[in-house]
């Protein structure tokens, strides 16, 4: 594990982040592609009061989880798949959330046919045109591709923090946004077909995401400014380092968050260069939202068989809760 450095403030922050940009796993695409953007900009709209604490119920939480996992795999077009939309549907409008569907179709390079795949938005206060999203994917993966012993690889599992951890997330935070004192709308995204991998070597990843991206795109009706992907976040003891793609990314933004986090004495965001992953953010930050990951990638039982709810900590998901209900608050 290497060096831990202390939670600092937001000025002596911000060199660590511009230094993530130019590091040399950063590829000279990516710096092209980069847009030309003030990357305190957001910052500077932040308010300077902390917002209310929202009562985020961790043991809840985890129960939601548990529900999800009951279900069994939930891969791409699978049955599974379906009966946890139906599950989350009615528990989001329940709450005052109005859902609709991304419906597509997604052919992976190793597969004969396509299948269909929808990513699910649940939208609240859709009045209010300055918004932000929480994101995450909610398919799980075909394959245990980590497990040392292949013949288990297709044994089935269900990727508790690896997919349904978000989705759970989602599902406890919906009690409390109807009364949610925001200056901006929210929207939670569900992607599909995240984990729709058979060949690692071959496959094309994040379906939901890129069409997401190609959607938000050609659409002039919703604009967001900001967005958070949460992605193996939940696990007992998770920590979160800055992810270097974010920080490229969307450097404002990651000053923003850590620097709430140490305001409310969260130390699970930690000041220190994380792993740098490929992620669902990186298709949204290129679409022109500033979005950042939250990613716990030392999880041990990532693509295996014991990614189960047990493994997981309704604190991991109290400790994101608190500080990105924080966070949107500040916005102005």
């Amino acid at each position: 594990m290497p060096r831990l450095l202390p939670i600092v403030t937001l000025v002596l922050l911000m060199p660590f982040v511009a230094g993530c940009g130019n590091s040399e796993s950063v590829a000279q695409d990516r710096r092209n592609e980069r847009p030309k953007r003030d990357r305190d900009q957001f910052a500077s709209d932040q308010a300077k009061d902390m917002g209310k604490t929202i009562p985020f119920d961790g043991a809840r939480a985890i129960g939601y989880l548990k529900d999800i996992c009951a279900i069994g795999p939930r891969i791409s077009g699978s049955d599974g798949m379906k009966k946890q939309q139906e599950l989350l549907q009615a528990h989001f409008e329940k709450h005052g959330g109005k859902v609709s569907y991304q419906r597509f179709e997604g052919k992976q390079i190793s597969r004969k046919e396509p299948v269909p795949m929808a990513n699910m938005i649940v939208s609240w206060q859709p009045e209010k045109e300055r918004r932000i999203l929480f994101c995450g994917h909610y398919d799980s993966r075909p394959i245990a591709d980590q497990e040392e012993n292949r013949r288990n690889w297709t044994q089935p599992f269900v990727s508790a923090n690896d997919g349904a951890s978000s989705a759970a997330w989602m599902m406890e935070l919906a009690h409390h946004m109807k009364d949610f004192s925001a200056d901006v709308g929210v929207d939670f995204v569900l992607f599909d077909g995240e984990e729709y991998i058979f060949d690692r070597d071959k496959d094309q990843y994040f379906f939901g995401s890129e069409y997401f991206a190609a959607e938000y795109r050609k659409s002039k009706q919703k604009r967001y400014l900001a967005g958070v992907l949460l992605d193996l976040f939940a696990g007992k003891n998770a920590k979160y380092p800055i992810e270097p793609n974010s920080a490229f990314w969307a450097g404002g933004l990651v000053e923003d968050i850590w620097k709430t986090a140490a305001e409310l004495g969260v130390t699970a965001f930690q000041n220190r260069r994380g792993t740098e992953v490929l992620d669902d953010h990186l298709a949204l930050n290129k679409a022109g939202i500033p979005t950042v990951d939250i990613i716990d990638f030392a999880y041990l039982h990532w693509h295996r068989l014991t990614d189960l709810p047990e493994m997981c900590s309704g604190e991991s998901m109290e400790n994101v809760a608190k500080v990105l209900t924080a966070w949107a608050q500040k916005i102005k």
